[in-house]
Formats: C-alpha cells, sequence, structure tokens
C-alpha cells in the first residue's frame, strides 16, 4: 500500500521533526536550553496554551454529554461520540505538554503518594488523572464495537450514569480550580484579569469553548471525512454558543464596573491593547455574528463565529497567564522557537490521532455504514454478472 506524499502530510513531518529535536533539547539539556522561562517568570507558552488552554478546549466532552444525558437534548446526541473523543485526546495530550513542562516529569506520580489537600494545584492534577480515566471508559465502547465484543459494552453501559455524572462533577472542578491557581497572585498578576471571581470566568468559558469546540470539530471532520454536515445540530449549537458569549461577556461587565475598571480599561496602553484584542474576539465578533439569523443558519457563518471566538478565549487564557505579569516582572516575555515547535508537535499529534479514530472506530455511525456499504457493493458481482455465471 502506497502512501501518498500531500501537501498537509509534509507539514504534518515537518512539524513533528521540529517537535522532535525540540523535545530531544529539553530532556538533554533542561528547560534553561529549551525555553525563555526565568526564576521571575517560571510559568511561559507551555503552561499557558498546552495546559490552559489545553484544558479549556476539550471542554466539548462534559458539556455535550451534560446536555445529552443530563438536559435530555435528544438532538445532540450525534454529536456525543465525536465530542468525548476530542476531550479524550485533549486531556491526554495536555498530560503530554505538561511532561514537558515540570522541572522533574518523572516524579508526576508523588502527587498520589505526597498529597496535599489544602493546594488547588493538587485538586486540580487528582481531577485531571480520574476524568481522563473517566473519558477512558467513556471512549472505550467504541474500541469493543469495532472488535464486536458484545459484553465488555454491556458492562458499561452499567456504570455509564456514574461515568457521566462523575465526569460533569469532575469537569467542573478543575475547570473553575485552573481560575484559582491565579488568586494567590494579587499583587503580581495586572488587575485587567485579576480577579476573585477567576474561577467563575474560567468555568463559563469553558462551556462557551465547548459548544465553539464542537462546532469547529463538526465542521473540520465532515469536510475531512466527506460526510454531510448536520445543520440542524450546529444550529443548535449556534444558538446555545451565543447564550454562552452573552453570560460570559455580561459577567466581565459586571465585574469590571464592580472593581471600578472601566475607565482603566478605555485608557491606551500595553496591557489594554492585548485586552480590546481578547474583548473583540471572544465577544464582540462573535456575539455580533450570532446575533443575525442570517449566519446562525449559515455553517460558515457557525464556523467562523466559532473560530473567532475559540480565538478570543485562547487570547485570554494566554493574556492571563503570561501578559498580565509582564508587568510585575518587568520585562517581556517571547517564547523561543522550541517551544513553540513543542506545542505545534502536540496540535498535530492531536490532529492525526483523531482522524485515525474517526477511520477506524465507529465515531460517525453513518459514516461507517456509507464506508461498509461502498465495501459490499465494490466487492460482490454485480446482478447481471452473477446471471451469466450461473448460465456458464
Amino acid at each position: 500500500m502506497k502512501i501518498k506524499l500531500t501537501f498537509w502530510r509534509a507539514v504534518f513531518l515537518v512539524i513533528m521533526v521540529a517537535g522532535l529535536y525540540s523535545t530531544y533539547i529539553r530532556y538533554f539539556h533542561g528547560l534553561g536550553a529549551a525555553t525563555n522561562m526565568t526564576d521571575q517568570f517560571p510559568w511561559g507558552f507551555w503552561i499557558g496554551f498546552d495546559c490552559l488552554c489545553g484544558v479549556m478546549l476539550a471542554a466539548g466532552g462534559f458539556c455535550i454529554v451534560g446536555a445529552v444525558y443530563l438536559f435530555n437534548v435528544e438532538s445532540l446526541h450525534s454529536v456525543v461520540k465525536p465530542a468525548v473523543l476530542t476531550a479524550f485526546l485533549g486531556y491526554l495530550l495536555f498530560i503530554v505538554g505538561l511532561l514537558f513542562d515540570l522541572g522533574r516529569p518523572w516524579f508526576i506520580w508523588h502527587q498520589l503518594i505526597y498529597m496535599n489537600p489544602h493546594s488547588v494545584m493538587f485538586e486540580v492534577g487528582m481531577c485531571v488523572m480520574t476524568y481522563t480515566t473517566v473519558l477512558f471508559f467513556e471512549f472505550l465502547p467504541n474500541v469493543f464495537e469495532r472488535l464486536h465484543w458484545k459484553a465488555p459494552i454491556k458492562w458499561i453501559k452499567r456504570i455509564y450514569p456514574v461515568l457521566i455524572i462523575l465526569g460533569i462533577l469532575l469537569s467542573t472542578l478543575h475547570q473553575s480550580s485552573l481560575g484559582s491557581l491565579y488568586l494567590i497572585m494579587p499583587s503580581k498578576l495586572h488587575p485587567f484579569w485579576y480577579s476573585p471571581a477567576l474561577p467563575f470566568f474560567f468555568f463559563g468559558s469553558a462551556v462557551a469553548v465547548g459548544l465553539a469546540m464542537t462546532i469547529f470539530e463538526s465542521t473540520q471532520s465532515a469536510k475531512a471525512m466527506g460526510r454531510q454536515l448536520e445543520i440542524k445540530v450546529l444550529v443548535q449549537l449556534g444558538g446555545a454558543l451565543l447564550v454562552a458569549l452573552w453570560v460570559n461577556a455580561l459577567l466581565r461587565l459586571e465585574d469590571y464596573w464592580r472593581r471600578d475598571m472601566l475607565r482603566q480599561i478605555i485608557k491606551p496602553s500595553y496591557e489594554a491593547c492585548f485586552l480590546w484584542l481578547e474583548l473583540m474576539l471572544a465577544f464582540v465578533i462573535p456575539i455580533t455574528m450570532l446575533s443575525f439569523k442570517k449566519i446562525r443558519l449559515s455553517p460558515r457563518g457557525l464556523y467562523a463565529a466559532s473560530v473567532i471566538s475559540l480565538l478570543g478565549f485562547i487570547t485570554n487564557r494566554l493574556n492571563v497567564s503570561l501578559i498580565g505579569f509582564e508587568t510585575y516582572v518587568g520585562h517581556h516575555y517571547v517564547p523561543k522557537w522550541t517551544e513553540f515547535s513543542v506545542t505545534l508537535m502536540i496540535i498535530a499529534m492531536g490532529f492525526a490521532l483523531f482522524a485515525v479514530a474517526v477511520r477506524y472506530l465507529p465515531i460517525f455511525p453513518a459514516l461507517e455504514h456509507a464506508v461498509e456499504s461502498t465495501r459490499r457493493r465494490e466487492t460482490q458481482p454485480r446482478f447481471s454478472e452473477a446471471v451469466l455465471d450461473a448460465g456458464d
């Protein structure tokens, strides 16, 4: 079987080679050689994007599962499997990214032995580890279905209600606790992003991103796999996204008003530029777009609005983790190319694993049936040929 070298496969190979070289630098020469992080700026791009953004971008799993199984929104049932797959891969890759950022990653298991229940970071680590296990069991029936193992599927279905409740509870805890990590830094984080309501902002943004990510993933997978878009599902998700964006925007506005920050926001400054970039991408542009019915009913419009909102919330997490600390540290942090290459490698791995899972597992049942029907038609002789063979 020959594998054709396309443009995107060539890009994938280049990204992987650069990422593996950066991995060698990181593990054989240390964080100092692979990053621009310092003792004054110990949390860099890998924490800001790979961890904070990675967990947020994987929030579609608990959002869609909760909507279908807790709120009985049956119309979204067709996107449950892709959402769970995206979440499972997202958390696995989050763990991979964390192994790059930890000074001594081979001691990551120490949190299981040397427990500190008073630490927010301990709570985040335990929740992420447990939720990844829950996602593994939620994803496992796809593998069993592919292998035609009926007994294990029945066993997992019996505990599925427990997995659903546990998954939503754990997601709520650690999505909000990521914001709690920054509550201990009131004198270091810029007032534009420091707020006692950070845990609520992180959880609210995760819900909005989960909906936007489901629209993004559904559109991309339909285009890549040649299947038909489920317009009704996307329209419903777009309406829910509009509500989630409004809730997040109003919460942020109320927080700025309560902390008397509205006048500071409109004053030109280095931090204000990044804040307005974040607000425009996360709220102003997508809310304006989705407020028009024509765009909400358009697959292209929904896709564009979801991508813009995703970029906005990614900007928010990077602002919180990077830009917000530059004033305190006294210098600008610019990641090394090795930091970017590792992140691109992790993202490329995510896309590749998703494509493999969709191709070989029943993630999209309609696509699976279509492929099976085509295969049978190609292998079985035509009616006329069968009659001639019988006559001979």
